[in-house]
């Protein structure tokens, strides 16, 4: 197939080549002299799937024949059967080894890392140990850095880089790496290749190099006498000064230096790479990216060769720069040109190594039923196994709250209903679909956990909400299945990786089987569930060597194993849509593709945190450093530009601040605008094609018609719907806020309190009455120190049944422990006043002046020895100020009234002279009011006149008519959509029928 060389063989495909096509094409040329099965001979090995995938299908499309044997380079690990090397293990036992080694360092030393960091350490550490085996670097390396600062950073560093010492060497108890195994095979052929070298091609093709062990069959490939070895992205157009100058100084981050470096270990020159088709797609192009892309040493070259380049036009045509206000608009302008593309019946493809923004670009397809084939895929963790096992892995070891259970039965696998709960819950009513019964209890259970739930929901609950329905639907049985799964999240201590896992599989089974266990096929079915399946099994299979785990040690676990595993959407991809990482974009074949995220720190991105080794020791211990990764990235780069139809693409801002723009657009643009006044002219040519998409996202983006801005509500409904009872707190509420009555009574809305329970004002509030009424109850006339004890240990207790939160039960403690003295003082001073006669007592009053009924509920009523009232209420904030008792607070004043006017259930008849608030606060504090004989005719008179307001239909409920400084509000702001309008705003009247 080759022709006898005394040098290596070595060729280069240009960028924007249809590699796998050109490479198929040349094959064939070669072989089309000699015998049929000479091409079956041939070996090709690749380094990626995707490759192998459209290398086959290229040779197939040059009709029936033997086709020769593709392989990817990894396969050479598995496939040669070298029984003096140790089959590898998985890289999931390594870390799981290495996560036991971590734990027990930092037994002896726990101040060395978080505990929590164990499994992040073990695999920052495994990724170390890869790289090693791969790079041919020994441990001993390490030990003899030159560190001139030893800073404690080092030490500590030096003792989790031992840990990886026993996993070296030939004669290392442990069982290889993948990459070990890989690097030895490696070795093992080129000597078995030196002494009989095999007489067949084989040919190393798409591969840079930049792996230590794969650079090493690269080079023994290249010196047989049929080998060969094709690049992909070769630059023709460097001068030979630049590649020497380039292998001085070591510009590790030019695109061409890994061909350096591999010229250099066959002692041959780049400039006698030879192209393996002579044919380049876009010469001009190619030309200005090798110069716009020369090493930082002689971009001085751009003052000569800039003003000399002459094919400036044919260079930039099809050449588009897009730059977008946001990554949304990014990716929607970006699907517009995909989009283009397809109408015009072109094949497209979005090159960029940010997820975010192909899945951005994903969902903005999707308007036009359009489905990209995405290389990435999903990662496992987004997919609903994926989501599941997370869900219930972040549950062992701790209460489940209202929002843990929803979350979790609104699980989209999550069935739940038995076949003897749908039998009975037919009977009951309209027949469900699918999970419709399920559904439909969750629902309601989270109506009910809404309103007065517990915070952390259990058995008992959950049977109590469901023993509440007069004839049971089968939700008892359902509840029944539901508690006997979240029974066993709490109990959850340290214990094995089996056991954590046997129980993980336990209760998704359970979960997505429902009662019955009558089938959990759903969790494992689709790509998504294979996936998971694989997962699972090689957890299950590794899970001996992982040791003990608290259970938030496995939940980061199966967080890391999911989201480093990726699933392929099941839908059918266009075939001619494609979404691609720069590794899989060497494939080509692409007629328009784009370059999206092309800023600094996305393309390239930045260098990944390496907690071991500094860039210098990186350097010299022969490990990649980030230069080297910023080189390989510019090689995609470069590759992927020489295609006949590229759009680079950055969003200007991001969500955080301004961004800077890759630093390859930047030296292609200031090359262009330093060349002529043509170079100028051609870039805002490119700028405007680019302008053009982002204006047509933008006009996607804006609402067909500008909606107008609300304005400050105040409905007036008809009288008939208007109430006629209120409480004595809700008529404060009517003059604050008259909105949030009109919404509670009118429109019978209620506001949706939130899942999640919290120890917040309002449950301090319940807490304080509570206590304070309990002391009340028993107060005796006693030394302080004994009633601050009776008082704190009613306050203990009411804590531990009410408050579920340990932190929030110490906290308040506290805080009353502080107000103890000044409440006993104070309260002693009230029993000197008068005696209580009424606590929590209800009342109603009807005022037939207005057909209007009040009522209320005092919170306390002492009498006095001359048979006058004392009305107290207690407050777990500060207590209303003189100027709001006038004006807003009035609800003392309205209890005075009803007092005298004989409407309390347990009260006679009789006159109140005092009322007081008490401040039970951080800083306790009573307001108190003294009634005159004048007052309940003052009141009633003003209340009449309040209600009989909202009784002309000219009268409006406007929203917070007067909330003065309140730093809440009543829960319907939202609803009368406040923040489109001020306070200062006036109010629209709007009739309603």
């Amino acid at each position: 197939m080759f022709s006898a060389s005394d040098t290596p063989r070595v060729f280069g495909l240009t960028a924007g080549a249809d590699f796998p096509s050109q490479l198929a094409q040349g094959v064939l040329a070669r072989t089309a002299d000699l015998a049929p099965e000479a091409l079956a001979r041939v070996e090709i090995y690749v380094n990626t799937t995707r490759m192998e995938r459209r290398l086959k299908e290229c040779f197939s499309q040059n009709g029936a024949r033997l086709l020769p044997r593709i392989r990817l380079v990894t396969q050479l690990a598995r496939d040669l059967p070298f029984r003096h090397i140790e089959p590898a293990v998985s890289s999931l036992r390594r870390r799981l080894e290495l996560s036991q080694l971590v734990t027990a360092l930092l037994d002896r030393e726990p101040d060395l890392a978080a505990r929590a960091s164990i499994f992040d350490l073990a695999n920052s550490l495994a990724g170390l140990l890869a790289e090693m085996h791969d790079e041919g670097i020994a441990p001993s390396v390490l030990q003899t850095l030159d560190v001139p600062d030893q800073s404690g950073h080092w030490d500590r560093a030096r003792k989790f880089l031992q840990i990886v010492e026993q996993f070296f060497g030939d004669d290392s108890a442990q069982p290889p790496m993948a990459e070990a195994r890989f690097r030895r095979v490696v070795e093992t052929l080129v000597e078995l290749w030196q002494s009989t070298p095999p007489q067949h091609p084989i040919i190393i093709a798409g591969s840079t190099g930049s792996r230590g062990a794969t650079a090493l069959l690269m080079q023994a490939v290249a010196r047989l006498p049929q080998g060969a070895v094709v690049l992909p992205g070769f630059d023709p157009h460097l001068p030979r000064a630049v590649w020497d100058r380039m292998a001085a100084d070591e510009t590790h981050d030019h695109p061409q230096y890994r061909f350096v470096t591999l010229c250099r270990a066959l002692t041959i020159a780049p400039t006698q790479i030879a192209l393996w088709q002579d044919s380049e797609t876009q010469p001009a192009r190619n030309a200005l990216v090798s110069l716009a892309l020369r090493p930082a040493p002689v971009t001085d070259q751009w003052m000569i060769e800039g003003p000399k380049f002459s094919g400036l036009d044919a260079a930039t045509q099809g050449l588009t720069l897009l730059k977008a206000p946001s990554p949304r608009i990014e990716a929607l302008s970006i699907a517009c040109v995909l989009r283009d593309a397809l109408e015009r019946g072109k094949t497209s493809a979005l090159i960029t190594p940010d997820r975010t923004l192909a899945r951005r670009v994903t969902a903005a397809l999707h308007r036009w039923n359009i489905e990209p084939d995405d290389s990435g895929g999903v990662p496992l963790g987004q997919t609903a196994p994926g989501r599941l096992f997370r869900q219930i892995s972040t549950l062992f070891g701790r209460k489940l709250t209202a929002e843990d259970l929803l979350s979790l039965l609104k699980h989209p696998l999550v069935a739940g209903v038995t076949r003897a709960a749908e039998r009975e819950a037919e009977l009951q009513g309209p027949k469900q679909e699918g999970r419709g019964y399920h559904m439909l209890w969750v629902r309601q259970l989270e109506g009910a956990l809404r309103r007065n739930g517990p915070a952390f929901p259990d058995r008992t609950a959950l049977v109590h909400w469901a023993a509440q329905r007069e004839v049971d639907d089968g939700r008892m049985a359902w509840v029944r299945w539901i508690s006997d799964v979240i029974e066993g999240f709490e109990p959850v201590t340290d214990r094995s990786l089996s056991a954590h896992l046997d129980h993980l599989l336990a209760a998704s089974r359970s979960l997505v089987g429902g009662a019955d266990g009558h089938d959990d096929r759903e969790l494992w079915s689709k790509k998504a569930g294979h996936e998971a399946r694989k997962v699972i099994t090689e957890l299950t299979r590794e899970a001996p060597y992982g040791g003990t785990l608290s259970p938030s040690d496995f939940s980061a676990m199966i967080r890391a194993l999911l989201a480093r595993a990726e699933a392929r959407d099941p839908n059918e991809p266009h075939p001619k849509v494609r979404i691609l990482g720069t590794l899989e974009a060497r494939v080509g074949g692409c007629d328009l593709v784009v370059l999206g995220g092309l800023n600094d720190g996305t393309w390239p991105s930045l260098p990944p945190p390496d907690p071991w080794l500094s860039r210098q020791m990186r350097t010299a211990c022969g490990l990649v450093s980030p230069e080297q990764r910023v080189g390989l990235a510019a090689h995609d780069f470069q590759q992927a530009m020489g295609s006949n139809e590229v759009v680079l693409s950055r969003a200007i801002r991001n969500a955080e601040a301004e961004t800077v723009a890759s630093r390859w657009v930047n030296r292609l643009t200031n090359l262009m605008e330093g060349m002529s006044q043509a170079g100028r002219e051609t870039l805002v040519e490119i700028e405007e094609k680019g302008r053009v998409w982002v204006e047509m996202a933008e006009r996607l983006e804006k609402p067909d018609a500008s909606v107008p801005r609300a304005t400050r509500p105040s409905p007036r409904p008809p009288l008939a719907a208007r109430p006629r009872q209120l409480s004595v707190t809700k008529v404060e509420r009517l003059i604050r806020d008259p909105y949030a009555i009109y919404a509670e009574r009118v429109l019978k809305l209620e506001p949706l309190n939130a899942l999640a329970k919290d120890p917040d004002p309002r449950l301090r509030g319940i807490v304080i009455h509570r206590i304070v009424e309990e002391y009340v109850e028993v107060h005796r006339d006693e030394p302080l120190a004994q009633a601050r004890a009776r008082l704190l240990g009613i306050a203990q207790k009411v804590l531990e049944e009410d408050v579920p939160w340990p932190s929030a039960q110490r906290i308040w403690l506290a805080r009353i422990a502080r107000i103890a003295d000044y409440f006993i003082a104070t309260e002693n001073a009230r029993r000197a006043r008068g005696t209580p006669v009424a606590i929590e007592d209800k009342g109603e009053m009807h005022l037939p002046e207005i057909d209007f009924s009040l009522r209320g509920k005092a919170d306390r009523i002492d009498r006095a020895e001359d048979g006058s009232y004392l009305i107290y209420d207690y407050k777990a904030s500060s207590p209303p100020s003189k100027s709001q008792l006038k004006k807003f607070n009035v609800q003392l004043h309205l209890e005075a009234m009803m007092v005298e006017d004989g409407h309390f259930e347990k009260l006679p008849a009789g006159r109140v002279t005092h009322a007081q608030y008490l401040g039970l606060g951080s800083i306790p504090k009573t307001t108190e009011i003294v009634f005159d004989r004048d007052h309940v005719h003052t009141t009633r008179h003003e209340l009449i006149a309040l209600i009989s307001a909202y009784d002309a239909l000219d009268k409006g409920y406007t929203a917070r008519r007067a909330m003065e400084q309140m730093g809440y509000d009543f829960g319907y702001d939202h609803l009368a959509r406040f923040g489109e309008w001020e306070d200062s705003d006036d109010a629209v009247p709007e009739d309603l029928p």
